[in-house]
């Protein structure tokens, strides 16, 4: 299956720069996998198609700051996105503006030094403070991707680049399809008798880290932490049990739900590691419904989509009618844009 049966053309001016808001506000494309047929809504309407039983899946990463700007000490600048602490003062992270080891200088003369290339283009940081998280939380940015234009961070992204629900930190990604959700929607749809369960990926950069091979098959996707509690195995188990749908909200749920799901339908619990590439071909066990944002083109996430909309070979992008259409209708796309439920 090749790369470039994923892409597609976007104007620039459909790239939302700014989230919705209200949250709910944002639009909604509901995509029907039985009949092809499309319907247009705001997201505060999805409820009118949520049914009592149903059980909806969240994500319940939390991001943190972890985006540093500096210089080498050999000048010029540099930028860091630390992707997890591995002891004390010693983080992984990728470096931008450096390409061989080196020192580097932060605000409040903070140094990192690169001590060692590891796989997939991260380093190995030492940095001359053992509390670089309080430091994170003066100095760090929200990691937002680039194409979203900023010339300075800006304090709605603290808020707005997360989700109402997010509780465990971990993340250098939001769970972006649960940016549409409220406070009051979530409590609207808990009465409506619609279940709510949390679970937790940590989203790393391997979500976004782009596919550079010609054929899909050659890509491998980065581990990413996960955690299913004994209480939301036991609910998914007797949704699954009582046929009723598990709706996954965003494609790191959907690989959550994947990983921790056998072939008989058997949710279990516990932590790991999320290794799962999804793409057209692979056969769904988790998840009945799914809520998602626009994608990338050639992206992991839009394979996922396209997977689970009932991708083939001979068709392996079968979203693209309804992203031709979500151009024309001027939906905005990617993280801070718009939404789509395929059911």
């Amino acid at each position: 299956m090749k790369l470039a049966d994923f892409h597609y053309d976007l104007p620039a001016s459909a790239i939302a720069q700014e989230p919705a808001s209200p949250r709910d506000q944002s639009r909604l494309m509901v995509l029907n996998r039985r009949n092809d047929a499309i319907e247009h809504h705001h997201f505060q309407e999805i409820i009118g198609h949520l049914k009592p039983g149903d059980v909806l899946v969240l994500n319940a990463t939390k991001v943190f700051p972890a985006r540093l700007r500096g210089k080498k000490k050999t000048g010029g600048k540099a930028e860091v996105l630390l992707l997890e602490p591995l002891q004390n003062s010693v983080w992984r992270g990728l470096v931008r503006g450096a390409t061989q080891a080196t020192d580097l200088l932060f605000p409040e003369n903070l140094e990192a030094r690169m001590t060692e290339r590891l796989s997939e283009g991260e380093w190995e940081l030492t940095f001359s403070s053992n509390h670089l998280r309080e430091y994170l939380d003066r100095h760090g940015e929200m990691p937002l991707p680039p194409y979203i234009k900023r010339t300075a961070a800006q304090a709605q992204d603290l808020e707005r680049y997360q989700t109402v629900y997010a509780r465990q930190e971990g993340a250098v990604a939001a769970p972006t399809a649960g940016f549409h959700f409220t406070e009051p929607l979530l409590e609207k749809i808990r009465v409506q008798g619609i279940s709510v369960v949390s679970v937790v990926l940590h989203v790393g950069w391997g979500t976004f880290r782009p596919v550079r091979t010609e054929t899909i098959e050659a890509h491998a996707m980065l581990p990413e932490a996960y955690e299913v509690s004994d209480d939301a195995a036991r609910d998914l188990n007797q949704a699954r049990q009582q046929r009723r749908r598990i709706i996954a909200v965003g494609t790191t749920a959907v690989r959550t739900l994947e990983t921790v799901c056998d072939s008989q339908g058997t949710f279990r619990a516990g932590k790991g590691h999320a290794e799962l590439f999804i793409y057209p071909g692979y056969r769904y066990q988790a998840v009945d419904a799914l809520i998602t944002n626009f994608h990338l083109p050639d992206s992991t996430p839009l394979l996922l989509a396209s997977a689970f909309y009932g991708g083939t070979k001979d068709n392996p992008f079968s979203l693209r009618f309804a992203y031709d259409e979500a151009i024309r209708k001027n939906y905005r796309f990617y993280s801070y844009g718009d939404a789509m439920f395929i059911e």
